[in-house]
């Protein structure tokens, strides 16, 4: 199967830190630091389960602190070039060296991040960290690198200012001299000669506060004071050792890199390392922060797979979230590079920018829901987010250096609440935090269990839905996927208030997609209601959207007219009992061997079921029913839908109870990973709202061997 790349962005300093002292400008030992090690089987599951593919750990190549680790033979950094306690993951010390600040146990730190990538890989996702290129640390000095290798700088000529074969850039005859304090409380300052050029092109010794000051810029070659020529033959220095580096990381079992900052570096170097590195690992993937889109192109050919759609898509659904761009604007920003669409990599958070619940950005995380559907549904190209994201994390603290700026610090220690709550008891997260997870993990479900997402067509359909009473583009904004007979239409809703979104399909679509008219059951994939429409070209599709939300309705053109119902059943469910229920019958199933209930009335007051078992359960196996229903209820799993072709559903799944006459498509009712059942049943978001499940008492038929529960559920 044709997997969307789903990333996972975490800065494993802060996901794994469980300590809540939040003292600003804390050092490691007041506010401590998470460790490789927090990421266990467990933690790595639930974010597999989220629908993510790859995990991006950021900040693991060890860069600058300002915390002391010389007793372990690591060199001490000045503070004075050091920004913030912890500093920056991209002012790089050492390219052959982890975080010793994320190891449980110093001395083994690359063991401890090896064994991190093995238990990535056991739960099948693949791995992916920062190669930071342009710039490293003002005191760079790798203490392990291979045998053999040189240091950086290590053979530079000081003596000029540019030479194509040193690694750095040097103001030749004047010493470091910035435009602040380069003591910084320590017992001597930071002396720098000949100073070396600033990490962001400042090619002078006075850089300032604003300035990447801490850091150095790398010489691929290119004499940026005389006009930018390039010296690439014979080939740089720099480019061997940085080809090595990237060698050395594949080899340690990485699956991509993210290219920070791949626009400061020359097209030039990235054809030759890509080249190089996907000669011996031809499946790892390159990923570039490239904002200039003129150069978009130039950066594919020379060998990313993907880049950054920051000023493109990034800006445009940023600004529609903030009324300040209408909806419809969606359309010009995928046009603009639908030719090279499947190397865009889309996202709403990383480390750089705003959280989007942070006052700065808009306020609410659930005004971004109608984004996230837009992004990870719209095309088949690579989406990412931001660890927090998914809880709304806020960004508002004031952790040190980095100040209050609506961000989670890269240059602190610290750990953001939503993230230490949501990974270490997430019974304390709030209702509406445990809601926002659950609806991004259902958006990402269905962005890697659907084909028509995967690696289906995509039709826009804004062109045919201009302003009217049934049809906002500034606050809506609609399109169709489809892949063989399966069809997905989408419509988002950027609005705060409940809409009437009626969707014209236009005839275009209908022969582009190869559509046939006709009525279909078209279910919505994030409430599992089901309605029927008449499928026409030029006539509307109804819908009723909620407050920054929207609909994923999924249709099969392949039914046939008298199809419309689906396995549905006489209950008029309580959806708390309904939901226990399915929970109840996988467990009873586990643990006896038995089938599904042949017999059950789900009521509200009080719910009788029925199991035809080999065996009286004795009364210690009666207790575990009810203690493992009660673990079940506390774990809050997810409850999510999906719609599936009879033919094509998962192993186990056993439709010999569903009526003669039921149709092709079956809507299937996931639990977490505990549970899937065909069921057109009502049922809770997660089965931390269904109360509390008490047993009221059993039964046992020796002669038929029938066991019924008696129960009911405890608002």
């Amino acid at each position: 199967m044709t997997k969307k790349i789903l990333i996972y962005q975490v800065l494993p300093r802060l996901f794994g830190n469980r300590n809540v002292t939040h003292q600003e400008n804390g050092s490691i030992a007041e506010n401590s630091s998470g460790k490789f090690n927090t990421f266990d089987q467990s933690i790595l599951k639930r974010i597999h389960q989220l629908g993510f593919t790859h995990v991006w750990f950021t900040g693991v190549i060890r860069h600058a602190t300002q915390t002391d680790y010389s007793a372990f033979g690591i060199p001490r950094c000045h503070s004075a070039v050091v920004k913030g306690k912890a500093g920056s993951p991209y002012s790089i010390t050492d390219y052959y060296d982890v975080d010793p600040d994320l190891a449980e146990n110093v001395v083994c730190r690359m063991e401890e991040w090896e064994a991190l990538i093995a238990r990535t890989h056991e739960e099948g996702m693949k791995v992916i960290i920062d190669f930071v290129p342009n710039h490293v640390s003002r005191q760079y000095h790798s203490i392990s690198k291979p045998y053999g290798k040189k240091d950086l700088g290590e053979d530079d000529n000081v003596e000029k200012g540019f030479d194509p074969q040193n690694n750095f850039y040097y103001c030749v005859g004047q010493k470091f001299d910035p435009q602040f304090d380069l003591l910084q409380n320590e017992e001597s300052p930071y002396i720098e000669y000949p100073a070396k050029v600033t990490g962001n092109d400042r090619f002078d010794a006075h850089p300032g506060i604003n300035d990447w000051y801490e850091a150095v810029k790398l010489n691929y070659g290119v004499d940026y004071l005389a006009g930018r020529q390039c010296h690439f033959d014979p080939i740089p220095d720099t480019w061997y050792k940085m080809k090595d580096i990237l060698l050395f990381w594949a080899g340690k079992g990485v699956d991509g890199f993210r290219c920070d900052m791949a626009e400061m570096v020359p097209v030039e170097f990235w054809k030759f390392a890509t080249e190089a590195v996907k000669l011996r690992y031809p499946d790892l993937i390159f990923i570039g922060e490239v904002y200039d889109p003129n150069q978009y192109r130039n950066y594919i050919a020379s060998g990313f797979d993907y880049l950054y759609d920051k000023v493109g898509m990034y800006d445009c659904l940023r600004g529609i979230i903030r009324s300040e761009r209408p909806a419809s604007s969606i359309t010009y920003e995928w046009q603009r590079t639908d030719d090279i669409h499947d190397h865009m990599l889309y996202f709403l958070e990383n480390h750089d920018e705003q959280r989007i619940a942070s006052d700065f950005f808009c306020g609410n995380a659930w005004k971004a829901i109608p984004a996230i559907i837009v992004l990870a549904l719209m095309r088949s190209n690579p989406f990412m987010l931001y660890s927090g994201q998914e809880f709304g994390e806020r960004g508002m603290d004031k952790e040190g250096f980095s100040g209050l700026d609506g961000r989670t610090t890269i240059f602190d220690y610290w750990s953001p609440d939503t993230l230490s709550r949501a990974y270490s008891d997430r019974r304390k997260l709030t209702d509406d935090e445990r809601a926002l997870a659950i609806t991004y993990k259902k958006i990402l479900t269905i962005a890697n269990g659907e084909k028509a997402i995967r690696e289906g067509e995509f039709f826009d359909l804004m062109y045919v839905n201009p302003a009217s009473w049934q049809f906002n583009p500034r606050e809506q904004f609609a399109f169709i996927r489809k892949k063989d007979d399966e069809v997905i239409l989408i419509i988002s809703n950027f609005s705060g208030n409940h809409v009437t979104a009626n969707v014209i399909i236009p005839t275009h679509a209908f022969e582009f997609l190869h559509l046939p008219e006709k009525t279909v059951a078209a279910t919505d994939l994030l409430t599992g209601d089901t309605q029927l429409v008449n499928l026409k070209k030029d006539t509307v599709f109804p819908s009723e959207i909620e407050p920054f939300s929207g609909k994923i309705f999924k249709f099969s053109v392949k039914m046939n007219d008298n199809e419309y119902l689906f396995n549905e059943h006489n209950k008029d469910e309580f959806p708390p009992a309904h939901t226990a229920e399915h929970l109840l019958n996988q467990l009873m199933v586990r643990m006896f061997g038995c089938e599904r209930s042949h017999n059950a009335h789900i009521e509200r007051k009080k719910s009788k079921i029925s199991y035809i078992l080999d065996h009286k359960p004795s009364r210690q196996e009666e207790k575990e029913i009810e203690r493992t229903m009660k673990q079940l209820i506390e774990d809050d799993l997810d409850v999510t839908y999906e719609l599936k072709s009879r033919y094509d559903l998962p192993e186990g799944i056993q439709l010999d109870r569903l009526p003669s006459n039921a149709p092709d498509m079956v809507r299937l009712v996931r639990i977490g990973d505990y549970d899937v059942c065909p069921c057109i049943g009502k049922h809770v978001r997660s089965t931390g709202q269904i109360g509390k499940f008490v047993m009221l008492g059993t039964n046992w038929d020796e002669k038929t061997h029938v066991f019924r529960i008696r129960f009911k559920i405890v608002p």
